[in-house]
Parts: C-alpha cells; structure tokens; sequence
C-alpha cells in the first residue's frame, strides 16, 4: 500500500468500519480465490453481471496480453443487490481472489469510500477519461479523484405509438392529456413505466426532479436538501399515478412486465431502457413498425428533461495481487473497440463518444442519437457512499405513488435522507 494510499486509509476509518460491520453481518466472508500466486502467469479475476458476448472479449483481450496474464470472467447473479452483495462481504474480508469488478454506476463512491478499490492516475486515468462522456465520469468519481473507468452506460427512452400519437409529448403534462384523449375514444391509452418499490422507481422520481432543475443532495452529497425542484416532482409523480393512465399495476411494475405490457398493445407510451427495441422487433414485428422514440418528457415545456443514468464501472479491486495487469485488464474490456462489439452484440450503449458516430451503430442503434441527446445532460443519481442507503429509504417513503403528498413527502424524505447519510434509523 503507497503512502497516499495509507494516509486515506487513515483518513476514513469511520467509512472504512461502517462498511466492513455492515458487510460482515450480511454472511460469513467466503474463502479466497487463487490468482497465479505461485509464480506462474497471473489470473485476473473479472467480476462482472452477466452479459451474453463478454467472454469473446475477454477472449480477445487475453490474446492481446500474450501470456503476460490471464482474466478469467467470474459471472455475477442476475440481480443488483446479490452483485453487490457478494463483492461487499468478500471486498470487507480482504479477499485477495477479486481483482477487476464490475460495478453498477452507484456503487463506486461507496466502495472507493471503504477503501476498497484503486485509484486510477497517471496514464491510467487519462486513457480512462479519454473521450468518455462527462456523465458516466462523473459516476466514476468520488472526492475529485477517478477510482473507475466507465465500461457502458444506459439511458431511459420515450417509446410512443406514431399511430396513435402524430408528435412525442414534450412534458409529462403533455404525455397525461394525450393519454386521457385516447381513454375517450376507446383506443390504447396507457402510460406504462415503473412504479414498483425498488430502484426503478427511484430512477424515475431523480429524472423527475432533475428536469424540474431539483437537488436531493447537496452539491458535496452531505447534505439532505430537497429543494422546491424535488417537490414539485413529487407532484408531477403523484398527479401522473392518480391520472387514470397508468396500468392497474403500476404500483407493482418493473422493467421487463412493463416491456410485454406495452408489446402486448395495451400502451400508448412507454418510459423504459433500449433493450425493449430488439424484443418488440422480435416478438411483435407488425407493432414495431409503430414505434417511435424521444427524448423523455420534461417538467417545463421551455427545458429538456434530465433522464437518469445507468451502466457499469470498471474498477481494480485494493485486494488484487496484480494491480498492474488488472488496470491493464480493465482497459482492454473497456477500449472503443470492445465496448463498440459489446455496444452492438449485447445492447449496452458505450461510454466512448466518437462511438456513436461509427455507421455500424446505426442498424444496432437506430436510436442513438436520442441516447447520446440524453446522455449530454444527464441526471445522475446522488453521488455519495450512502446511495444504496438512500434508495431503500427513499423508494419506501415513494411507494405507492398515487399516496404521495409533495410538501409533506419531501419533509419525510428529507429527514430520511439526512438519517441515511448519517447511517442512522433502521433500513425498510
């Protein structure tokens, strides 16, 4: 360990032992994994969500290393939280078998917070940043300092019914009585987007507040402030799920039952991620020929929307034994060329600017110029090492939307909030 890297050590051992208590009471640490410790060619441990092609790339890249290591892809669960867990309990034992690790956007302040992960400097950092569109950074970053690489990143789409809607709606405002009109003629009318208690809903209440120009947290992620932006939001949430718009199971949705709900023609309008494209195409070709996408709706008709990012960051774990090689490792998977194979072969939008730009994105992403739109002025979830604390409170405090009470929510929130980031209160 460098002397920078002792005096942080030294600097945060409050985080430091929250995080560790925290991840020890989940489950016993696991045993840790060999990686080439006896001399021979290092093993690079990738632990990363599954994604269907990544192993041609990980192929790829150990070709590219020529025996001076070896990455081995360690595929994570499906679900978020058991990513995270399993990383958590195995990062807070010091499991030096963990060497490169996929982590969501929001989880990196939190990891770099407990010292669990490297700094990316010098050459590393630049290649990192090189091209790399400001917003999945700014994810990737925690006390002015770059502690991962953005590997992909995502954005929510408006999909609309050309058939039924002639323009995309401009405002949320816009989007209800578009709707409403087609409730009277007795056509498909639904709004569908995700309203169950998880993540999904947090994401859609952060646009909401981004767009109507809110603050969570403030500009050092301190501090709970929950401006007039974010209660107008809670407003702008609460008239759209008492609209008589939304599906009977909004209150319950996540991504994938919103998906077939709108494949099955029963929606106008759908807020939801890109994977949706290809599966319509697939599973109801005729519809598809229908569909159109936008920019989601804004607050103000006068100011774009802020849509809310996702993706996942690269990032070396402080464990690792081959710090070298796993910089090295993640650079690779990260390159312009990889994430234009991964972009294309499994669906997750790149993090590389001039990407978008290449004409073999155009027939994978008809849409890109609508995600690269967004993802120049994003809403990026609050930034700070309480988030996972912070989304369980405040997706609780949210559910069911049609219950909300903008002023008194946003007081309810904002005391939850403040109870999160002191890890305070016990969790819902």
């Amino acid at each position: 360990m460098s002397d920078s890297d002792q005096a942080r050590w030294r600097r945060r051992p409050r985080a430091r032992a929250v995080a560790a208590a925290a991840a020890l009471t989940l489950v016993a640490p696991m045993a840790a994994c060999g990686t080439g410790g006896d001399g021979g060619t290092p093993t690079i441990n990738l632990y990363y969500p599954p994604e269907q092609n990544l192993q041609k790339v990980v192929d790829d890249c150990n070709a590219q290393a020529q025996g001076r290591y070896k990455i081995v892809y360690r595929v994570l669960p499906r679900q978020a939280d058991e990513q995270r867990v399993q990383m958590v309990r195995r990062l807070a034992a010091e499991d030096t078998g963990m060497d490169v690790l996929g982590l969501d956007v929001t989880w990196t302040q939190e990891f770099a917070s407990a010292d669990w992960i490297r700094e990316w400097t010098g050459e590393n950092r630049a290649e990192a940043e090189q091209g790399t569109l400001e917003g999945p950074l700014e994810t990737a970053r925690y006390e002015g300092r770059l502690y991962a690489a953005p590997k992909n990143t995502n954005v929510q789409l408006l999909w609309y019914r050309k058939d039924l809607v002639p323009e995309p709606p401009k405002t949320w405002d816009q989007m209800i009585s578009a709707a409403q009109q087609l409730k009277a003629q007795g056509k498909p009318y639904q709004v569908l987007t995700m309203g169950a208690q998880y993540e999904g809903l947090v994401v859609l209440y952060n646009t909401l507040a981004e767009s109507a120009g809110g603050r969570i947290l403030n500009e050092d992620g301190t501090e709970a402030v929950m401006d007039e932006g974010t209660v107008r939001a809670l407003d702008q949430l609460q008239r759209f799920a008492t609209s008589g718009v939304t599906s009977p199971s909004f209150s319950n949705a996540t991504e994938d039952p919103v998906r077939l709900e709108f494949q099955s023609g029963n929606g106008a309008f759908q807020v939801n991620w890109p994977f949706v494209y290809p599966a319509l195409q697939e599973a109801n070709p005729d519809l598809a020929k229908q569909v159109g996408w936008a920019r989601i709706p804004g607050v103000d008709e006068s100011t774009p929307s802020k849509v809310t990012i996702g993706g996942v960051n690269m990032a070396v774990s402080a464990y690792s034994e081959h710090p070298e090689e796993s910089f090295e490792a993640a650079k690779c998977i990260r390159n312009e060329k990889n994430q234009k194979f991964s972009a294309i072969n499994d669906g997750v939008p790149p993090t590389i600017e001039s990407i978008y730009d290449d004409p073999e994105m155009t027939e994978a992403y008809p849409m890109k110029d609508t995600i690269l739109e967004e993802l120049k002025e994003p809403a990026v979830r609050p930034l700070t090492p309480a988030y996972q604390s912070i989304s369980t409170v405040t997706s609780a405090i949210l559910s069911p939307p049609s219950a909300i009470r903008p002023e008194q929510t946003a007081n309810e929130l904002r005391d939850a909030i403040a109870d999160a980031l002191e890890s305070k209160g016990v969790l819902p």
